[in-house]
């Protein structure tokens, strides 16, 4: 039975809309109507996710929803800002209406836990595709930067890194399902297909971070992005580069991939300086937001990244983040 774009729209989509009262008209018309709270600054972003590209081609309907919402709404976290709406545009290649159900239901769950309403979009017969713009708010002037690290400030990371590199290693190395694998390697792809945007930490960090950025292409590139904005360098020890338990466990058989866990980035935890005299008031925000911070290094003058090992030895690294454009031929 075939059916109408108007008809997905407001089967799956315009029934699950989160209220918000700076929505004036939200889906259904030509554009959306919001209203800007007084004395805020409006930060918006937007991220497309392409099947096979961004996703493996047998991720699951649910996890792809939750990712290409997740991964806009980190971006809002690295500014410190609140979430406010969003935007979908979503190209099927056909209508499959468990698909659909699966897709709009995972969709509602995460714009509900981080109460962000859907206030329109697009959706069109092409390749698998979804593109989202995530608009949040921020007090004016409050927004964080790339462009503010100053010498001496500490460098802080949220969580831990390495596990969503190795989860896609994972699927890359099968081509069914992984519903059968081992739960280390379930902690892996989870990591990967559901990451956990730290919105609230992002705003906790407002007044204290001089500079951030959420962790999309990896460690040692997305810092580098603060390292040129603010023309600064940086000294990172990598003993104290935080990883999970699982991807400790992973490493231990496959040594190498560990350049990978700096590199290939979809981890979404934030990386941010600190002055000096403000470290102290992280402990207690880790606290209150059950987030781990760990200390990684310093940001010191010059403009390159260096990694130093326990011993105080420099070491080499692999910088080969991913990059769409970069086709690296035979």
């Amino acid at each position: 039975m075939s059916v109408s774009e108007f008809e997905i729209i407001n089967r799956y989509f315009a029934s699950r809309a989160v209220a918000d009262e700076h929505i004036v008209l939200g889906i259904g018309d030509d554009a959306a109507v919001v209203s800007m709270p007084a004395d805020q600054q409006l930060v918006v972003s937007i991220d497309t996710l392409i099947s096979g590209v961004h996703f493996p081609v047998q991720t699951s309907a649910a996890d792809i929803a939750w990712k290409a919402l997740a991964v806009n709404l980190s971006d809002l976290a690295a500014m410190g800002a609140k979430p406010a709406w969003f935007t979908l545009a979503l190209s099927l290649p056909e209508v499959k209406h468990n698909w659909l159900a699966a897709f709009s239901e995972s969709l509602a769950d995460i714009s509900s836990i981080y109460q962000i309403p859907l206030v329109g979009g697009d959706t069109t017969r092409g390749p698998l595709s979804i593109t989202i713009q995530v608009a949040g708010y921020v007090a004016s002037g409050q927004a964080l930067l790339r462009s503010g690290a100053k010498v001496g400030d500490q460098i802080f990371l949220s969580g831990s890194i390495g596990d969503a590199a190795l989860g896609l290693h994972l699927l890359q190395q099968q081509s069914d399902s992984p519903a059968e694998t081992d739960y280390l390697s379930r902690d892996l792809i989870r990591r990967l297909n559901r990451p956990q945007p730290r919105i609230e930490l992002g705003q906790a960090l407002s007044g204290i971070a001089s500079a951030c950025i959420d962790i999309s292409d990896g460690l040692f590139a997305d810092l580098s992005h603060i390292l040129k904005a603010s023309a600064v360098g940086a000294r990172l020890q990598q003993a104290q580069i935080p990883l999970s338990e699982a991807a400790q466990q992973f490493l231990t058989d496959n040594p190498s991939l560990r350049s990978s866990i700096y590199n290939r980035g979809d981890d979404y935890e934030l990386c941010f300086c600190v002055a000096a005299e403000k470290c102290g008031q992280l402990e207690a925000i880790a606290k209150e937001h059950y987030c781990s911070l760990s200390h990684i290094g310093e940001i010191i003058s010059g403009d390159d990244l260096q990694l130093f090992d326990a011993q105080n030895n420099r070491l080499d690294y692999d910088h080969d983040s991913y990059d769409h454009f970069m086709v690296k031929h035979e």
